[in-house]
């Protein structure tokens, strides 16, 4: 069995690496807020580019730290997409807001900016476009909008490690932006684990206080906080990984390329293409998804769907009522394929052999 993914593929290749940074946790005797995660934030905001990283418990953790940091509040509204994990709207209503959604563009998957701009009402404070898949979101056009409306932009970065438009890494764009590294993503720790990203010495500060009980340096409550550090074992497993991240990103661009030129000529639609997509997902779009993905299962090859409906047709949120003809078709035909390169690379043409007769075989 091929699976979608396995995480541990990739912690295992780099085994003693993690155990020396673990046990380098442990003989320092500190784990919580200590060197590990200072020296992980400095070095993930020079990667992205950044003045400012803050870690969190969580890559929800981070929208909701943002969020609150820029003072979106009750009453105020927050345009996101439906095309995402729960988690993005969810981060929304945490801080008393109401999520927006709008909808995507069929060939990049991301937020339609002509939709967005639609949106934009009197209440709106807010814009969360997302990185679907690894692909940007077109984010010089929504920071445009942004700046013409006067609303803040956090970006989800949970499934974009990486990935760049031009020269510049999306993280950079935004006021402020969420980071996950739930097992599965391109920088993914054995556990829950998340960062914000950010240019604002005030906004970081903010957050740094709100993420551990409002607490200043001499650890009196000045302010709204709760519980939501990163902690020094994920940070140092991050720390090993993060110098590998970009290698790992250019072989799963090698892996779509490959997976591209053998299913040109399939009744498949392939996942948008561009120089600065990481593919945190291969995620291509056929018709009876669910069939031809029980005939990869008989056959060997394991699949997930990313996903399964819009956030707007969760029961949670289907009190919205928005129509999203885009969003709800793509749920019905996405389907992600393996990507990782430890599970992928050498096996592309097996399974896009495999991939091909079931397209072609079709519901029974």
């Amino acid at each position: 069995m091929i699976p979608q993914a396995d995480p541990g593929r990739r912690f295992a290749e780099k085994r003693s690496d993690i155990l020396a940074a673990i046990q380098r946790v442990f003989n320092r005797g500190a784990f919580i807020l200590g060197e590990e995660v200072e020296r992980f934030e400095s070095e993930f905001a020079d990667y992205l580019g950044v003045a400012y990283v803050v870690g969190v418990g969580s890559g929800t953790d981070a929208l909701t730290l943002a969020l609150k940091a820029l003072g979106i509040e009750r009453g105020d509204e927050v345009i996101t997409v439906s095309l995402t994990a729960a988690a993005t709207a969810l981060g929304i209503e945490e801080v008393g807001a109401t999520p927006v959604f709008v909808e995507v563009d069929r060939v990049t998957r991301c937020m339609d900016t002509e939709a967005l701009e639609a949106a934009i009402g009197p209440r709106t404070a807010a814009i969360i476009p997302v990185h679907l898949h690894g692909f940007p979101a077109a984010m010089e056009k929504i920071m445009g909008i942004a700046s013409r409306h006067g609303v803040y932009v956090v970006e989800d970065c949970a499934q974009a490690h990486g990935a760049a438009i031009g020269a510049r890494r999306v993280g950079s764009f935004g006021h402020a932006a969420a980071f996950s590294f739930y097992p599965t993503k391109n920088l993914g720790a054995p556990g829950d684990a998340g960062a914000v990203a950010t240019n604002s010495c005030d906004l970081a500060a903010k957050i740094k206080t709100m993420r551990f009980y409002g607490f200043d340096e001499s650890r009196l409550c000045v302010g709204p906080g709760s519980n939501r550090r990163l902690d020094e074992l994920q940070a140092a497993i991050l720390r090993v990984l993060l110098p590998h991240l970009d290698r790992q990103n250019a072989e799963r661009r090698l892996l779509a390329a490959e997976y591209r030129s053998s299913l040109i000529n399939c009744h498949i639609g392939l996942p948008p293409e561009s120089t600065g997509a990481v593919y945190h997902q291969f995620a291509i779009t056929v018709d009876h998804r669910d069939d031809v993905r029980r005939l990869l299962a008989a056959r060997g090859i394991g699949t997930n769907v990313h996903y399964a409906l819009g956030v707007h047709r969760h029961p949670h949120f289907a009190k919205a009522k928005v129509s999203l003809p885009i969003t709800d078709e793509l749920t019905q035909q996405l389907l992600s394929v393996p990507i990782q390169p430890e599970i992928a690379r050498g096996q592309v043409e097996d399974i896009c052999r495999l991939l091909s007769e079931s397209v072609t075989i079709g519901p029974p």
